[in-house]
């Protein structure tokens, strides 16, 4: 809650700087004469920071913005300096200056948003057809199959099955030439053409995103760490059904109120199942990203979900085979990739 409140506050600043900026910047080009610039908070005043060109720049106590105190704003004054001296037109660019400045500023936000790229959900392939005599048929491939890596460098695709390039290196599995990859619960390695790219591979394959899901914490001495659940941990399927992105391992696990539910999971490079009980939960409706999820209040598995939104989550319990009381562990889709999108994308 504080660090919420700490963090409005310096945002509302920022905004607030560059808004008074605008109005300060006008007011010096007309010759306006500005007494003082309070470049944080509101009056009374910590401290003056400089002076500059007759302005006093200083800290304020109260930190809801910023200001400029410029000559003659009320109406009495006329002298030659003053914001009411000023011709209307002057005037009237003041007025304008903060929220034109805080329209730029928001564009160049933007604009480096888009250029600097943004987290995005990422997942491995799963090959359910081979097309003719292409690139996947030639290195072995069959349908079933998630495609791991490639020479060592790891295969993630989006939603959409296109290739991501990403900047984690620690999601790796294998660093062994030739295509890592699954197939019937078993990590194997096949030999890769020479020249032939992760790209060609999945150009002559037709794939699914699956591996959505990964466990960041699991908590000391609950029943999900008894389970066997350890972060890292990669989830694939649950009672054999696959978690991809539109059946998301959220919905999946709320089909089987008071049940035990078995986990496929990938870690480094074992291939696993783990036991869990989900009991029942009575549901309620969260607003998130202007859309609503059907969650469970208990405090156990956080599960982001798949979307627009890059981190959605549901709490669900598991108790660990056999297990007591509630443990808990959270899970995460691989969000944190780093991918960049063109404008014209």
């Amino acid at each position: 809650m504080l660090l919420t409140i700490v963090s409005f506050l310096l945002l509302l600043g920022i905004l607030m700087f560059f808004h008074e900026l605008g109005h300060y910047w006008i007011a010096r080009r007309n010759n306006i004469e500005v007494e003082e610039f309070g470049v944080f908070g509101f009056p009374p005043r910590i401290v003056k920071l400089f002076t500059y060109k007759g302005t006093d720049f200083t800290l304020n106590a109260i930190p809801l913005g910023a200001f400029v105190r410029m000559k003659g704003e009320d109406m009495g004054d006329r002298a030659p300096g003053s914001f009411n001296a000023a011709s209307a037109g002057a005037r009237a660019a003041v007025l304008v200056a903060g929220p034109v400045m805080n329209f730029l500023l928001a564009f160049l936000f933007s604009i480096f948003s888009v250029m600097s790229g943004f987290p995005a959900a990422v997942a491995n392939p799963q090959v359910t057809s081979v097309t003719g005599a292409g690139v996947a048929a030639q290195a072995g491939l069959q349908a079933g199959d998630v495609i791991l890596s490639a020479d060592g460098e790891p295969v993630y695709v989006g939603h959409d099955g296109a290739l991501v390039d990403t900047n984690r290196a620690d999601f790796e599995v294998s660093t062994a030439d030739g295509l890592t990859i699954v197939r019937d619960g078993a990590i194997t390695t096949l030999p890769l053409p020479s020249g032939v790219s992760r790209q060609d591979v999945l150009d002559s394959s037709v794939v699914e995103p699956v591996l959505l899901t990964r466990v960041t914490v699991v908590a000391d001495n609950s029943p999900a760490q008894e389970a066997g659940m350890q972060a890292g941990d990669i989830v694939y399927a649950v009672n054999g059904d696959v978690v991809t992105p539109s059946n998301s391992l959220g919905s999946m696990v709320s089909q089987y109120p008071d049940s035990e539910v078995t986990l496929t999971i990938l870690r480094g490079t074992q291939w696993l199942e783990r036991r869990c009980l989900c009991p029942r939960q009575p549901a309620r409706r969260r607003r998130i990203d202007g859309r609503g999820d059907r969650c469970s209040p208990s405090a156990g598995v956080g599960l982001c979900g798949r979307g627009n939104c890059a981190q959605r989550h549901w709490d669900r319990r598991l108790r660990g085979h056999g297990g007591g009381a509630t443990g808990h562990a959270h899970l995460r889709p691989d969000v944190g990739q780093r991918r960049r999108r063109s404008l014209a994308r």
